[in-house]
């Protein structure tokens, strides 16, 4: 089996000397993008398994590279930012990156998150209070008010039949939140069922994804009618759902 590719997106030639070097000892096959350029050269030649992108990028910043990248992949996406730009890491989860470390980081932390984030989006997802599925054994598909979500497949299909594109981060908390209709899931327990991280005081990382999910399968998301939040609590999947065979 080839090694998990990581493409690292970053100008800083002693990070990204870092990050290979310590990625590669992993067992990590690590390749360099210092630029735009670089980063689609590296996807037009092989398949990326997960993109570490710094947002502090001169040029074309890593915001627009985000959304190019969330324009035409769900490739999973870590993003990278400095201690100072809270502003700019919800932009990056709300336009669909999956998590965000912030700089200077823990390389055992960073090398968690990835591997956490390359787990979820295999479709080998934690649920809160609940027991593991049985091994090898197929997850139900889950049906509401014509929306069917199958979590082997990892698709979502609007009631028309069309499929919704869902990054790894909002595929995992909607299917943490279909899989537990009319139970309130604290913000703590969605976090740690979908990145294996714990929640920080100033952490928005969870509303923003809900914020993402709702503008896809809400019919106004302004006014939410299937992911009702439940204030200094959490949120709550309201429809009732049903589990096909």
């Amino acid at each position: 089996m080839d090694a998990t590719h990581v493409m690292v997106v970053d100008d800083d030639p002693d990070i990204c000397e870092l990050l290979t070097t310590y990625l590669s000892g992993e067992g990590l096959d690590v390749s360099i993008a210092r630029n735009g350029t670089d980063m689609r050269s590296i996807l037009h030649g092989r398949t990326v398994d997960l993109i570490l992108l710094d947002l502090g990028l001169p040029g074309e910043d890593g915001l627009q590279l985000l959304r190019e990248l969330r324009h035409g992949s769900n490739v999973p996406i870590i993003v990278l930012t400095g201690k100072g730009d809270a502003v700019d890491r919800i932009v990056g989860l709300e336009i669909g990156a999956d998590d965000y470390v912030t700089k200077p980081f823990h390389l055992r932390e960073l090398l968690a998150r990835i591997r956490t984030v390359l787990r979820r989006s295999a479709g080998i997802a934690e649920k809160p209070a609940e027991e593991p599925e049985p091994a090898g054994r197929r997850p139900p598909r889950l049906a509401f008010e014509g929306w069917t979500l199958d979590p082997g497949a990892r698709t979502l299909r609007a009631p028309d039949g069309t499929a919704v594109d869902l990054t790894t981060m909002e595929f995992n908390l909607l299917t943490a939140l279909v899989q537990h209709p009319n139970q309130v899931l604290t913000r703590e327990q969605l976090l740690d069922a979908c990145t294996g991280r714990e929640l920080g005081p100033m952490d928005r990382s969870i509303d923003v994804h809900i914020g993402n999910i709702r503008r896809k399968i809400e019919d106004d998301p302004k006014t939410p009618r299937r992911i009702k939040t439940i204030r200094g609590v959490g949120y709550v999947f309201v429809p009732d759902v049903t589990r096909l065979q």
